[in-house]
């Protein structure tokens, strides 16, 4: 699974599947896994993930463990 991606909405710009640069992987208070991190021209991105992808993502090297 070396093609993991991870991609948001970017509220600001209305673009789907952007994809999302130094992202940091936390949970919330419910146990679901949120990915936060920008799309390299300064937008915050943030989005909900599975554990199966949050976990690939952090295997990956793609994004950080914040917890």
């Amino acid at each position: 699974m070396s093609d993991v991606q991870l991609t948001a909405y970017n509220v600001k710009t209305k673009e789907k599947n952007v994809p999302m640069h130094d992202a940091v992987i936390t949970k919330t208070a419910r146990g679901a896994y949120m990915a936060q991190g920008n799309d390299g021209k300064g937008n915050k991105l943030t989005t909900l993930l599975g554990e199966e992808k949050a976990m690939a993502a952090i295997k990956a090297g793609i994004a950080k463990q914040g917890w």
